[in-house]
């Protein structure tokens, strides 16, 4: 049976679907912006058919003696959420199991939330969860996010937890066969102005089909995130809790596949930002960057939706490269800068190749921004951000910063940004790479060609290979008409989107 989503039903009516429900029976503890998660349910009526216990360890000292001391004091956090998880499962089934655990299945939610201070000095977040069986004596789930607050009032701030709160609670119960559509009726009576959730993780039984970095695209797609991360092992990361007081050098790119050039653009890229003076070299975090435009771009012509499969091909690789991946909905390099900026004040490093830079300097690209390209400039260029510009090869000359000729009302602007550090060419490429184009490494990789694995990391191509990525036909036999190279081909420039 397939799972609709019911947009019509309302934050009482779930609270009393799920406290109607005979089976349905667990525990609220909240932290930090009230308890209006349980307030729902409460106030929906039946409740006491389905809440065990409601508390709030308010607290630090008392929320220390019941979950544990944190090595790092940070009590909105994912390490304090999980412990309130495993506490208070754990005090459900063995306080509960004997008597009602053949007829109940048993939930736990836990949130710890840092809502708008009196003085409005902070930014409201915070961590949610629920754990929770899907049978009577089964295995639990864990369902795990982080939200961020946007409202600028305390009271509404609450309101929109409670709501979240049950919006979880019933996705879980009701929603947890289809996550897109668990994610989508996560914003059930909320808007994207009032909250981002940029951080959920499913484990358990009951998702094991379930692919997060799948989960974080669609935090982007549908819009609920301007951003998310994940780090080599695939495992969702909260943004600022894995960028935080770091040094971040970011590379974009589409990796479709990754190829040589791209490795020696990211190494030499870092290797030059950590020569800066400003630049402590044992704290710095290194990004490669996707964006939703670049995933879109294969199907463009077709209207089509993402292909998710393409999608986890370029990650896998990338994160068999030891990568940690954003994704993006950030189209211009000023929006990628002021969002890594509201995580750290630290030096920023962006590595991008030299058409990327005429990009940069086409105003066209601003005419939405009331200041135009003097205000996208006033965020990429901002103190504490360098680019770091790798070459291209076009008709057989090397094109870099002291080729580029922006037009002329720009050149005072240009020269500026160069006399203050703020562009820099990269040095020590390779310069074999430049006869290599990622295009034309993907067409030879379709075709089954002869070669083209050198133009790739050895272990993307083994990877290719194994796994028949981007096309690569396993069964296919090498024949001469498709063995031409790159070089051989007069068309081919490095470009590096």
């Amino acid at each position: 049976m397939s799972i609709i989503h019911n947009k019509d039903i309302g934050t009482k009516q779930k609270a009393l679907a799920i406290n109607l429900d005979p089976q349905i029976y667990g525990s609220f503890a909240e932290i930090g912006a009230g308890q209006d998660v349980a307030a729902n349910f409460f106030k929906a009526g039946a409740s006491s058919g389905t809440i065990a216990k409601t508390m709030s360890a308010y607290d630090m000292v008392v929320s220390d003696a019941i979950y544990g001391a944190l090595k790092v004091r940070r009590y909105v956090s994912e390490p304090r959420l999980i412990a309130m998880l495993d506490h208070e499962y754990g005090l459900l089934i063995e306080r509960l199991a004997s008597q009602r655990g053949d007829s109940t299945t048993f939930f736990a939610f836990s949130d710890t939330v840092s809502a708008l201070n009196y003085h409005k000095t902070n930014e409201g977040h915070g961590w949610m969860g629920v754990r929770f069986q899907l049978e009577p004596n089964g295995e639990f789930n864990d369902v795990v996010l982080h939200v961020k607050l946007l409202d600028n009032d305390n009271n509404l701030q609450q309101q929109v937890v409670g709501v979240l709160g049950v919006n979880l609670i019933y996705a879980c119960f009701n929603y947890h066969e289809n996550p897109p559509i668990f994610l989508l009726s996560l914003m059930d009576e909320l808007s994207n102005d009032r909250i981002q959730i940029d951080m959920i993780r499913f484990e358990g039984p009951n998702f094991k089909k379930v692919d997060n970095r799948l989960m974080s695209l669609h935090l982007v797609k549908y819009g609920f995130s301007d951003a998310a991360v994940f780090g080599p092992d695939g495992k969702n990361l909260q943004p600022d809790e894995a960028l935080y007081k770091k040094h971040i050098v970011v590379v974009r790119g589409r990796f479709r596949p990754i190829i040589n050039v791209h490795l020696d653009m990211l190494h030499t890229g870092v290797k030059q930002f950590m020569q800066e003076p400003d630049v402590d070299e044992t704290n710095v975090s290194v990004i490669t960057e996707l964006t939703l435009q670049s995933l879109k771009e294969r199907n463009a012509e077709l209207n089509a939706e993402i292909d998710e499969k393409d999608f986890l091909d370029r990650v896998d690789i990338l994160c068999s490269l030891g990568q940690t991946v954003l994704i993006s909905d950030f189209h211009e390099y000023y929006k990628l800068v002021a969002y890594l900026s509201k995580i750290t004040k630290l030096k920023l490093g962006v590595v991008l190749g030299y058409p990327n830079l005429e990009y940069i300097f086409s105003e066209e690209h601003y005419k939405d921004l009331p200041g135009g390209i003097l205000e996208s400039f006033a965020t990429l260029f901002s103190r504490k951000v360098k680019l770091f510009i790798y070459p291209t090869l076009r008709d057989g000359v090397i094109w870099n910063c002291l080729r580029f000729y922006p037009p002329p009302h720009l050149i005072d602007l240009y020269r500026y940004l160069i006399a203050n550090n703020k562009i820099e060419d990269i040095h020590h490429y390779n310069e074999n790479n430049l006869n290599v184009q990622t295009d034309k490494v993907l067409q030879l990789i379709k075709k089954g060609a002869e070669g083209w694995e050198e133009y790739v990391p050895a272990e993307v191509a083994t990877m290719i290979k194994e796994r028949c990525l981007f096309g690569y036909a396993c069964d296919t036999d090498f024949t001469k008409e498709n063995t031409q190279t790159i070089s051989e081909d007069p068309d081919v420039v490095t470009d590096i989107a």
